[in-house]
């Protein structure tokens, strides 16, 4: 298993013979703009006011999109928000994309959005899980927001001849997490940890302590930090978390890959 961290969330990983590039957004540098300019029907606003007039992706790709998309066998989705995938303030979505590509989604709403935009293969993740050449893919609970969830986004696992995979995706720590860790016992976990923060939902995802929980409930797993160093409204930056973890003892149970780092297991 290969995973390969691009930037944000957008992570590729190469599984029992097939690539999938995970939440794709790959807008250049500063293109999607800030939230002061964000419509009325995006109701997403900073926490933090000096914030929001920052523009993102705050970092350029650590490669071109044409290498980023070489080999991609499906792209995964784990719910359509703008740091995730990008997206047209017509309604369309993943235009950098090949629209050839399967996409899989976690649900119809996701699907549609995908159908609308032109792409050709869509499928619905499932609890019980889809065989994709020697992989399974299960979709799993997740939870964005610690006050009020930030939409639905999903997790998933990846099983086959490689080690178990757990993708989080945009989720605090909750039961539900646990409970994935429980289900499947993933020797590998990704977890989103800049700990961003919108007005109305408060954090979205993890924070330090959160990843410390992980850690401490899953002491054997590879675990993997993502979600960094792009998006206006994180909390924390890879320096600072990696701070975080190791006043608390923890920064050496984790990996905290640069955009473009490519990690192996």
């Amino acid at each position: 298993m290969i995973i390969e961290q691009i930037r944000n969330a957008t992570i590729k990983i190469h599984y029992g013979n097939k690539v999938f590039l995970i939440d794709p957004w790959l807008a250049p540098k500063d293109s999607f703009g800030s939230f002061a300019y964000l419509p009325e029907s995006m109701p997403f606003k900073a926490t933090d006011s000096q914030k929001s007039f920052i523009s993102m992706p705050i970092c350029p790709l650590p490669q071109s999109v044409e290498e980023i998309l070489s080999g991609v066998d499906y792209y995964i989705v784990t719910h359509i928000h703008p740091d995730h995938i990008d997206m047209n303030f017509g309604g369309t979505v993943g235009h950098p994309l090949n629209k050839e590509t399967p996409v899989l989604v976690q649900n119809k709403e996701d699907a549609q959005a995908f159908l609308n935009s032109g792409f050709k293969n869509v499928e619905i993740l499932s609890e019980s899980g889809i065989s994709i050449g020697n992989a399974k893919i299960t979709k799993v609970p997740a939870r964005h927001g610690v006050d009020v969830p930030c939409g639905s986004a999903i997790g998933f696992i990846m099983e086959g001849e490689e080690k178990t995979l757990y993708v989080a995706g945009d989720t605090v720590w909750y039961e539900k997490v646990a409970e994935n860790i429980d289900n499947f016992k993933p020797e590998v976990i990704v977890l989103n940890a800049c700990a961003a923060e919108l007005v109305g939902f408060g954090r979205l995802i993890m924070d330090s302590e959160d990843v410390e929980k992980v850690i401490k409930y899953s002491p054997d797993s590879k675990i993997i930090l993502s979600h960094m160093d792009n998006v206006a409204h994180a909390s924390l930056s890879r320096t600072s978390l990696s701070n975080a973890l190791e006043k608390s003892g923890m920064l050496s149970k984790v990996l905290i890959p640069q955009d473009g780092e490519k990690l192996e297991f």
